[in-house]
Parts: structure tokens; sequence; C-alpha cells
């Protein structure tokens, strides 16, 4: 004890938990690096920021929007290292790899990890999570989910406060070397559509601009929109688009444009050449935002594509796993042109799964390609690798898919068909419908008559649309960059049956109790949102049903006790979680709030021994 009066200091801030970064591994190799080979020493006195992500997740790409602009306010001290992590067997492939970046414009370092090794080095259980490295090679917050940008800037800028102060950061430009451009008519398309005059309109997504095509799909007619990403109405070279993606030709003759990455939809008129805005404010929807009302005052997320029927525009809104509807003014074709109407929900729950039924209590996955005839509004289901279908009724049936977890190229009957990834649908003249299988690389065919799959062209590189034209239908090959066209044939193409399940290993989990912990720590500054009620809301369920005899259903409680099924060996538990957290300045009237959102899809496998807890971080540290 030293007896010395002394004068007493400040509380000192408490500490930040900090781990040890596990180093970065993965057998793809590096990309936009130039050739070079990275690891975590050299990019100390950086804060990291590791981006684990797949190129086939809409939240994935949410993610990569939301990370650019701190990417450029912190360029000289942040480095976003993408750790690419697949979910599919395609997304495997390393020439898939260097596809999507090139496709997404990322524009920092990306590590392909095929085999998943720095994904279970940093024990990741959910697309996307960001972890938060410091310049020392500390790992210091993790957060799964979209919405977390705000809370990582000012992390960051702690950071750099810190280790400026302590002589640990380290200022000057990052690894990132871009590619080389490519000098094709296209960049990986995402739809077309045959216009009255017999030419092309085609969404060139990565050069975020409308092409016209004559009628041989390959000379340029026009091109709508600068080339640079951008929210901006007017002539072809004034508008601006950012990767767009869905086309759906109107009554009047007007296209609407699925403008996925602004969440809008525009209106293109081929007379004159001009775009407007019909739909969304260009920011995207979150968990509380409208549901409904005047189209330019709701916010939309991601919208994939469109197609007229039944009097208004259906909207496959893949952001948010919903169907919604732009309904024009006066309920009319004719009113396109007076800027009015409005958007709604028309099905879906926005909890992503495969459930069937009434509107309302459907579930979707990434919802990305439509078709519609008289009876049928038909779906691509991309993340169930599943095609479905609402009936007149607003209800939702599956043709071809079973869930999350199964995918493969499989023809025969439809309850044991397989698709992987598809995000185009064709309806055919005889009433069934072509599929544009993505990952499979196929042209696949439903017959709802004799409930058949069948294979009509393999050797196609990522079709994700395709265009019936006389006795030919054209394919949209997005990673070829170009239009494919095809006679139909009138026999199918053999191919050898695969089957394949997500690559992720199950977690041991012990039978009967589980306490299942969703982990969240508002950010700095920030303090969980309670003037209207509860901030945090948790939903789980499973796959199949049986496995969870208690636990299940919606509440508020982070924190559950599972009852487990001993009897069922393995499955999925499905989880969704949701806090919300405002500034916590009392100064501030209106402080700014914050939804932070993921759902987790954990298979796992019960096993005397295994773990009695699940944790699952949405944001801060698993202590």
């Amino acid at each position: 004890m030293n007896d010395v009066a002394s004068v007493p200091s400040p509380a000192p801030a408490p500490r930040r938990a900090r781990v040890r970064a596990p180093e970065l591994i993965g057998k793809g190799g590096w990309l936009n690096t130039g050739g070079k080979d990275l690891t975590l020493a050299d990019l100390r006195g950086k804060c990291v920021i590791v981006d684990f992500w797949t190129f086939c997740c809409v939240n994935c790409l949410h993610v990569l929007d939301e990370l650019r602009e701190l990417e450029n306010k912190h360029r000289d001290t942040v480095v976003v290292i993408g750790v690419h992590s697949p979910k599919f067997v395609h997304e495997a492939e390393h020439q898939a790899v260097v596809d999507a970046v090139e496709r997404y414009g990322v524009e920092h370092p990306v590590l392909d990890d095929p085999e998943l090794a720095t994904w279970k080095q940093y024990a990741v259980r959910a697309w996307p999570t960001l972890v938060v490295i410091d310049p020392e090679g500390y790992v210091v917050a993790q957060h799964a989910g979209e919405g977390h940008a705000h809370a990582i800037e000012r992390l960051v800028e702690e950071l750099e406060a810190e280790h400026e102060a302590k002589g640990t950061l380290r200022r000057g430009d990052g690894p990132y070397v871009p590619p080389e451009p490519e000098p094709t008519t296209l960049r990986f398309p995402g739809k077309a559509l045959l216009l009255p005059s017999g030419n092309f309109l085609v969404s060139d997504t990565t050069r975020h601009q409308l092409v016209e095509l004559a009628a041989d799909g390959e000379t340029v007619v026009r091109r709508i929109g600068q080339g640079g990403r951008g929210l901006t109405d007017g002539s072809p070279d004034r508008a601006r688009f950012q990767e767009p993606q869905g086309l759906a030709l109107l009554p009047d003759g007007t296209v609407v444009v699925a403008d996925t990455v602004n969440h809008a939809l525009r209106r293109f008129d081929p007379a004159t050449g001009r775009t407007t805005t019909l739909a969304g404010t260009g920011h995207q929807w979150m968990q509380g935002d409208a549901t409904s009302g005047p189209a330019r005052d709701v916010k939309l997320s991601s919208p994939w594509d469109v197609a007229w029927w039944n009097g208004r525009v259906w909207i496959a809104m893949a952001g948010v796993h919903q169907l919604w509807a732009y309904d024009p003014a006066g309920g009319t074709a004719q009113a396109f042109g007076s800027g009015g109407g409005t958007v709604s929900v028309t099905a879906g729950t926005t909890n992503e799964g495969l459930v069937d039924g009434p509107g309302g209590e459907a579930w979707f996955a990434q919802p990305s390609g439509l078709a519609a005839t008289p009876e049928r509004l038909w779906l691509a289901d991309s993340e169930t690798s599943a095609l479905r279908w609402v009936d007149l009724d607003g209800h939702v049936h599956t043709a071809v898919g079973t869930g999350l977890f199964d995918f493969g190229h499989r023809d025969g009957a439809a309850e044991q068909a397989l698709f992987q990834h598809p995000l185009g649908v064709t309806a055919l003249p005889d009433g069934s419908v072509a599929v544009s299988d993505t990952y499979n690389h196929a042209l696949r065919r439903y017959d709802p008559a004799t409930g058949e799959v069948t294979t009509l062209a393999t050797d196609l590189r990522e079709p994700s649309d395709a265009v019936l034209v006389g006795e030919d239908i054209v394919v949209v090959e997005s990673a070829r960059h170009r239009l494919t066209r095809l006679r139909l044939p009138e026999e199918a193409v053999r191919v050898e049956a695969v089957a394949h399940r997500t690559q992720r290993a199950a977690t041991e989990v012990a039978p009967g109790r589980l306490r299942l912990d969703v982990v969240f720590q508002a950010p700095a500054g920030q303090k969980l949102d309670t003037r209207y009620g509860p901030s945090t809301r948790l939903l789980v369920s499973s796959t199949p049903p049986e496995l969870l005899l208690d636990g299940g259903g919606a509440g508020t409680d982070l924190s559950r006790d599972l009852e487990l099924d001993p009897a069922v060996p393995e499955g999925v538990l499905h989880v969704s979680a949701m806090a919300a957290s405002c500034d916590d300045d009392p100064a501030n009237e209106y402080p700014a709030c914050h939804v932070h959102q993921q759902d987790w899809g954990v298979p796992v496998l019960l096993t005397e021994g295994g773990a009695e807890r699940l944790p699952l971080v949405l944001a801060g540290m698993d202590a």
C-alpha cells in the first residue's frame, strides 16, 4: 500500500475486447492486388475491415454498397479485404469469383477462399459478416448482416485517434490494384427484352446502362445512360442508372426498368429516349419503413426483375425476399406518363426461406426472375434454387425446389428435380416455362402438364434471362457478355444428375436443451431504442419442423432456451434477429436510429457431448 497522497486521475476508458486475428488464407488466392499475396503483417498499421461475402447473396451486395462511402472517406487509414466464402458449388470456381469481383465493382483486395478455411478460423456463421481488425492485428468487433456501416465508421474513427496517439497508425495508399478493363460490347448483362421494333433492349449491368441492340443481337443501335453510377432522369446522354437488371414492356409501349442498386423503378420511353423515375426514393428499404404508399415516397430494396401482370407491375424485391407491385395512377396503363401511382407488398414476410400459402404468409429467398402468363406469375427464387408461382388469388406455390440448402442439376419429376441458383424464367407458348439455371450454366424446362423438368441446353455461361423470338430463344449469357440465339430443341439434352448441399460444416450440438444467444452490443454512442416498446426481435424455426420441440416462434428477448428432439439427428435452425439502436445524445430531440438485422440458417448435428450453447453475433464480441 502506498500512503503518499495523490490527486485521483479520471477513470480510464473501458478496454475494448481484443482477440489476435487469424491469418487470411484461401486456396483460390488473391484478386485486385496486382498478383501479390497479402498477409496480416502487410496490413499492420491499418484499420482492416474483413468482409465475408458470397456473390449469390443480395445482402452481401448491399454491404459492398454500404462500404463504398466508408472506403472513400478513410482511404488512407482503412483497408477493406473481401473474403469470398462460397455457398453454391459454382461459387467455388475461381473464374466465377473473378467475374463477380468485376461484375459488382469491388474496389478492394479479395481473397478467394473456396474451402471456407478463413471463414472457419474466424468462426463466421452468416453471410455477410464484417470483422474489424485494429492496426496492431487484433479483432475488435464483429457484425453480421447489413446496416452496420455507421457503427463501423464510428469505431474506425476511434481506432484512428487511438493508434495515431500510440504511433501505430500507418497512413497511405492501400494494396488495391485495379484490373485492366475488357473491351466487350456488353459487360455482365442482366436481362433482355424484345421491343416491338424487333430490336433488343438489354440491361448492361456492370456499365450502368441500357443498350439497344439490332435484331441480330449484336449491333449497337444506342446506349442509354452516361455509364457511371447515379440516379438521374433525362435524355440518353444524361440519364444514370446503378446496376440495372429487370425490364418489362408496358401496354403503352414504354419499358419499366428495375434499377437495382438505386432501389428504384425507372421508365424508359423508346420513342423519345427519355428516362424518368416511377418508384423509390433512391434509398434502401429497411425494417420499419413504409410498405405501401405513393410510389415516389416509398423506399424499395434491390428490385431485381419486373413483369406486367393483371394491371400492375409486379416486382421481384430480392433485397427483402418479397414480391411488391406498382399500381399506376388510376389503375390504368395510360396513367404511367402521369408520374403517379402507388407501391405495396403483395407477398412475403421478409423472412428468408421457402414457405407456400397466402401471399401474406409466404416466404421467399431472393426472388430474381419473373414471367407472366394469364393465369400465373412465375418466379425464379434464387437462394432456394426454386421455381415458384403465384395464382390469381395471390397464393404462392412451389413447382420445383425444397429449401435453402439443397441444389444441383437433376432432371425428372419436379418433386426431386434440382436447380442451382436460377435467375430467370421465360414463359413458352405450350404452357411450359424455360428456367435460366444460372449456376448450372444451363437452360432448363418445366412442364406443368407432366410435372417434369428437362434440360434444353448446356454450356451457357451464367445465363440470367432468356427471350422468346419466334421459334428461337435468345439467352443472356451474362458471364460471356453476350446474347446467344438457340433453336428451341424438340428433344431434351441428357445430363448426368448431380445433387449438392451447402458446404458449411454442421455445428455439433447436444440433443435436448440448447441455449441460443444472439449477441448484440449497441455501437459506441448509441443505446437500444425503447421509446415505442421492445427494440429487439427474435424469430426461431427449424427444418425439419420436428427438430424443434420447444423454443420456436417470435419473441423480444435475444436469448432463448431451445429444446431439440434427440430422435432427429440433424437439421437446420433458422434464426432471424433484429435490434434497433439510436444515438445516445440527450440534447438531440430527434436522434438518428439504426436497424440491425440478420437471418442465420445454421446446420446442426445432434451429438452427445456437443455444444450446449449456440452464440450468434449480430454486433459486438461474444464474451
